[in-house]
């Protein structure tokens, strides 16, 4: 375990599932991946190519906004600004909306979409993902809660401004920053 403990969290063993939508009905194989918005060249990759970039790996504990932590995980994928090439962002673009098929979203700003750490994984712990967390690609940033990490993200949207997610709209924090108890807005 990290030792640092996020104010307010408790760590537990398990990983639950939590989602607000259902699993999509799609083949892993076919998984397609658009990046679109405010980018000079918008594009669409399928889960070969995705694969296929350099990937990384980040280690980090995985922090729900219902106050429990999951210390320890090992997530292999690829950094979003790697997908995004920082040099292909319109100079407008100042967040990064995150999509699911089944209409899920939530937003993060280009701070923290840049950071090292904010990738699109499909390993935890040496393991694919489970379909239920999100295979074949899921949004992990260690520093926010878990709302912000989108499961099956199936677009990326560059935006002028701070688009509220699903949980945003819901009364749930913008940022969500875990070291800043950002639970709610």
């Amino acid at each position: 375990m990290s030792g640092k403990m996020p104010p307010g969290q408790r760590y537990i063993s398990s990983w639950p599932v939590r989602t607000a939508e259902d699993a999509p009905d799609i083949d892993p194989k076919d998984w397609t991946l658009e990046i679109t918005g405010l980018i000079k060249t918008p594009k669409t990759l399928n889960i070969e190519e995705v694969h296929a970039m350099s990937t990384v790996e980040v280690e980090g504990d995985f922090h729900c906004v219902e106050s429990w932590t999951v210390p320890d995980n090992r997530w292999r994928g690829v950094r979003v600004r790697d997908l995004i090439g920082e040099s292909e962002l319109q100079q407008y673009a100042k967040f990064a909306l995150f999509h699911s098929p089944g209409g899920y979203s939530s937003e993060i700003d280009l701070e923290c979409l840049m950071d090292d750490e904010t990738i699109l994984a499909w390993e935890r712990n040496g393991e694919p993902i489970p379909f239920e967390h999100g295979y074949p690609l899921r949004l992990i940033v260690p520093s926010r809660y878990a709302y912000k990490s989108v499961k099956w993200v199936s677009k990326i949207e560059l935006v002028d401004k701070d688009i509220r997610g699903y949980w945003e709209a819901r009364g749930y924090h913008p940022v969500a920053d875990v070291w800043k108890n950002e639970r709610y807005g």
